[in-house]
């Protein structure tokens, strides 16, 4: 049936919306409104045969005036309709029930969740809907509340205040009949920005559900946290106690030794030649201790400037000298509050800090340089020292009441030349890490080059046994590296061991050859090869002896000591 006739007064209607109506075959059967203008039908049955193959329920054409004109179809077996609405700006409410089918059900849903009980009041506090959930609550028949203030129906409700300031209040508590609930009320406005009505929802029905989801979220951030210190333990493997390389009897004890000293919280010193691993040592005593997810602060105290050991380990209040930071800054011993503090080089720690250490260490106040308040930290103590404590002592260089107080375990880390059997293990790591940090194909080691390792008594120890196979590693030539590859190991004159010389006599120097016949100790021969090497060196270079030295791989002061030694005398200096 036509109605263009009847609805072309209609102006109103005419420039907002309108309604067209297709028959199964296509063809208009009825329009209003705007969708009386023949140009405006004929976009919109052209914007359908596009869209419906999509199965889009809302669509958009161009008005003659350029405006946009939103369609929502609405299909049926005997016809289709179209209802159409030019605007200017997006209406979320018409596109979400264009664009969704079911959007009635999810409406019904809102308004009827039995865990989300819903009440709508206007501007003036009046209530114009309860979610029949609420209803049953009060004991109100079905739309027995709709009408009244919201004050008269429900008990302790502010709705009245969210309208009459216009603010949300989330995430409250609402005492309702004796039950306590939770409860979000938000203020309503419309597309001007003036409000129009205020809505109450429940978020919990107690606050044992808010509590049990704090309890869940906890849960999340423990287990978070757990992961991110597994984490970073994978990524600092190095500072474990696997990672202490060495199968020896002597690297049994430490071990045993730090795996019963970690639980217990008293203090630890290190002792040992520089070089045999005691930061190490400090780290594995750290990750098995109950404080493991504390920090670990490091000092070193032979490398603070005499004039910033105070500030550095007791750290300073604000103004406390030039160039402190204008909010102070905490010192070592606070940073390790609740954690470990390694205490490098002790030993070396000047007369005037050592009295303000001990009184840290009695009973854990200090005061920051510039300061006058009693601060505290609570730490557990590492400290490490290749110092002879007994002839300082002695000396009073180091005070006794200190030295029991950081000594209250000592654990001695044993050399290397008290552990060579661990040296194949130790070279095989030094090799591996220098591969992998250079992306190559790890070296081996020959059997006389082995030997040749496990003669020398290494004086700086693990430290200097890594360099020296990471040197051999780079100038050696083959796969495998030959005792030739090492060139001279940094050793003081009879700091070898009384093992035999491997036979290899091909790669030995001349010299050496010739006496091979006779009894000689390894000192003798590494002697020998030195000397030979070094006047071999020094007059291919013509006496350059800082070319020398970069051609032997060795420092300049070692050079000279040699050469001294050879009898070149004063002009080893020049």
């Amino acid at each position: 049936m036509e109605t263009q006739d009847t609805s072309a007064k209609d102006t109103s209607l005419n420039d907002l919306r309108g309604v067209l109506v297709l028959g199964p075959d296509g063809k208009q059967v009825a329009a209003s409104g705007i969708a009386l203008q023949p140009e405006i039908a004929n976009r919109i049955t052209s914007g359908w045969q596009d869209v419906r193959r999509r199965q889009r329920r809302l669509f958009s054409v161009e008005a003659p005036d350029g405006d946009p004109v939103v369609v929502v179809v609405l299909p049926s077996s005997d016809a289709t309709v179209f209802v159409a609405m030019e605007r200017d700006s997006r209406d979320a409410l018409f596109e979400f029930v264009g664009a969704v089918d079911f959007a009635g059900d999810i409406l019904a849903h809102f308004l009827t969740n039995p865990f989300e009980a819903l009440a709508v009041v206007d501007r003036d506090a009046i209530i114009r809907y309860m979610s029949p959930v609420h209803e049953r609550f009060f004991g109100l028949r079905p739309g027995a509340g709709v009408g009244r203030h919201t004050t008269e129906v429900i008990e302790n409700s502010r709705l009245d205040r969210v309208v009459e300031t216009g603010k949300s209040e989330i995430g409250l508590l609402h005492e309702m009949r004796g039950v306590t609930r939770v409860v979000a009320r938000h203020p309503i406005r419309n597309s001007r920005g003036e409000l129009v009505a205020a809505i109450g929802q429940i978020m919990f029905k107690g606050p044992e559900q808010l509590q049990a989801l704090s309890s869940e979220v906890s849960k999340l951030k423990s287990e978070v946290a757990f992961y991110r210190r597994e984490l970073s333990d994978l990524r600092n493997r190095s500072y474990g106690l696997d990672q202490m390389v060495g199968d020896s009897l002597a690297m049994q004890r430490l071990k045993q030794q730090i795996v019963k000293v970690a639980p217990l919280d008293v203090p630890v010193l290190l002792t040992g030649e520089s070089g045999t691993g005691k930061e190490l040592a400090a780290h594995a005593i750290h990750k098995l201790s109950p404080r493991r997810d504390g920090t670990m602060v490091m000092v070193n105290a032979a490398a603070l400037p005499a004039t910033l050991v105070e500030s550095e380990l007791f750290g300073y209040e604000a103004g406390s000298f030039t160039g402190a930071e204008r909010k102070g800054r905490k010192g070592k011993i606070e940073q390790a509050d609740g954690g470990s503090l390694f205490f490098d080089e002790v030993g070396d720690t000047p007369a005037e800090v050592q009295v303000k250490l001990l009184r840290v260490l009695q009973d854990g106040t200090f005061q920051r340089v510039g300061g006058n308040d009693l601060r505290r930290s609570n730490f557990r103590l590492i400290s490490a020292s290749n110092r002879n404590f007994e002839a300082m002592i002695a000396e009073g260089t180091f005070r006794l009441d200190l030295f029991y107080r950081i000594g209250g375990v000592t654990i001695r880390l044993p050399a290397l030349r008290e552990r060579l059997e661990d040296i194949p293990l130790l070279a095989d790591l030094a090799l591996k890490q220098f591969a992998d940090r250079h992306g190559q194909r790890a070296k081996k080691l020959s059997d006389d080059a082995l030997v040749l390792l496990q003669s020398q008594r290494w004086p700086g120890n693990v430290r200097q046994l890594m360099h020296t196979v990471e040197r051999a590693a780079i100038f050696g030539e083959g796969d495998v590296i030959e005792p030739s590859d090492f060139g001279i190991i940094d050793a003081e004159p009879g700091d070898t061991l009384a093992t035999p010389v491997p036979q290899a006599t091909d790669s030995l120097p001349a010299p050496l050859i010739s006496g091979a016949r006779q009894p000689m100790l390894v000192s003798s021969a590494v002697e020998q090869v030195e000397e030979q090497l070094i006047r071999q060196a020094m007059a291919k270079f013509n006496g350059n002896k800082k070319r020398v030295a970069a051609e032997l791989g060795i420092s300049r002061s070692y050079l000279y000591k040699r050469l001294a030694q050879m009898g070149f005398g004063a002009e080893a200096e020049t």
